[in-house]
């Protein structure tokens, strides 16, 4: 089943990343080096999508909840965007290729390794003016985000990062009065691997009214779903 799946993944990366002394994420961004163009975030995604279904199956977040991504995205328009979870970048990239003129993307990863990853794919991406990549825990920078980064209120908050995290930084984004009426938050992987604290918190506070996008895991046929959660103030 699905878990003997990932789990033949997981070996076969720990045995070639002992063969090749590098990561899986170094192997992504130099397949992205050496074969997408410069400058040009659609074909950056499209590389890193085109790696990780035919070479080796990755977290990111995917072409086809990658579409649930964008459409979202573009409803929204944000001028202010936060990313919970950068990981290699793909998203980020995703992300920052529909921002308009003048709005910026914060996007906070709390691995040292894949942050400098991220902001390599960034820059290769030529998405760097837009994109702000803050490393550490995201409990930390959170609270930070009105003083230290001057976000007023967030638009669009994109969660993708550690499942059981997703409640409790909802909760300080309230805490921390960083959403207004009709900021819109969309969270990955709320089936696999699950996130169902949050899902439970979301659907059941009167601050959110909740749609529920059925799709697949990135690169295979496992169910999952994305859970957008528009703020009701």
């Amino acid at each position: 089943g699905t878990a003997a799946l990932i789990w033949n993944e997981m070996i076969r990366e720990k045995v070639t990343n002992f063969i090749m002394n590098q990561s899986k994420e170094q192997r992504i961004l130099n397949f992205v080096l050496q074969n997408a163009v410069r400058g040009d975030p659609c074909s950056v995604v499209d590389t890193i999508d085109k790696y990780c279904s035919q070479k080796e199956w990755a977290m990111n977040v995917g072409n086809e909840k990658g579409l649930i991504l964008d459409k979202t995205v573009e409803e929204v328009n944000p001028s202010v965007a936060l990313e919970l979870g950068s990981y290699c970048g793909y998203s980020a990239v995703r992300i920052a290729r529909l921002l308009k003129a003048g709005a910026r993307l914060l996007t906070v990863e709390f691995n040292p390794e894949f942050a400098a990853i991220a902001k390599q794919m960034i820059e290769f991406a030529g998405v760097q003016d837009k994109v702000k990549l803050l490393e550490g825990p995201t409990q930390e920078i959170i609270p930070q985000l009105k003083k230290k980064y001057e976000v007023d209120t967030l638009d669009f908050v994109f969660l993708d990062h550690w499942k059981d995290r997703y409640a409790p930084d909802t909760i300080l984004l309230q805490e921390c009065n960083l959403l207004r009426k009709g900021s819109v938050l969309l969270a990955d992987n709320v089936i696999f691997p699950g996130a169902p604290e949050f899902l439970n918190y979301v659907r059941k506070s009167p601050h959110f009214q909740c749609t529920n996008y059925p799709s697949h895991l990135e690169y295979m046929q496992v169910e999952d779903a994305m859970e957008k959660a528009v703020f009701l103030g």
